[in-house]
């Protein structure tokens, strides 16, 4: 006696029809993507960057873009397999990209843009203490909090932050992009 196809393991998923879902709105078709394509996208992603954990950075950012771009998908014009990884194998181009750039600038100390900052645990430090952002601000990982006090009291760019740290773009603007939605969720 067969089981029907919604109960059997190894179920083939239809990615087509998951993309479909995706542009509808429906969050657990990208989780189902996720769990049939995401272990062969790091692996994919591995192979452009040649970092593990540069390679999950990019597939975070390609389901992102996954996920914004799905009704984008245009079954008619390709099949959705190809689509997924034409995201991720652009995302990890780019990250290299970056990197090349940003290694040109070994340090940026030699460009006097570091002394002469005041260091963010001394911002934050002269907040109030009864004040909602210095409490927010005080939730996050000293190096997370560093990288919102240098962008937005110091101005410096996301690809100025990358290259201080020695970290690709990408990774720099998904470390900035989930330190504000930590702000976000915390101040009332």
């Amino acid at each position: 006696m067969s089981m029907p196809a919604e109960h059997t393991l190894d179920a083939p998923v239809d990615l087509a029809a998951e993309l479909a879902r995706c542009a509808a709105g429906e969050r657990d078709a990208l989780r189902r993507i996720y769990d049939a394509e995401g272990a062969r996208m790091i692996g994919v992603a591995l192979r452009i960057v040649g970092r593990r954990a540069v390679a999950e950075e990019v597939v975070h950012d390609a389901f992102l873009q996954i996920w914004q771009k799905a009704a984008g998908f245009a079954p008619e014009r390709g099949h959705a397999r190809s689509w997924l990884y034409a995201i991720v194998r652009h995302r990890a181009l780019n990250v290299l990209r970056v990197e090349t750039r940003t290694d040109l600038v070994e340090d940026f100390e030699p460009m006097g843009l570091t002394s002469a900052e005041e260091d963010a645990e001394a911002i934050v430090s002269r907040l109030s203490e009864a004040s909602a952002l210095r409490r927010c601000l005080e939730r996050l990982d000293p190096t997370r909090r560093s990288l919102i006090v240098l962008a937005y009291v110091h101005g410096l760019t996301h690809g100025e932050l990358a290259g201080r740290l020695r970290v690709p773009l990408g990774t720099m603007k998904s470390w900035m992009r989930r330190s504000l939605s930590s702000l976000r969720e915390c101040l009332p």
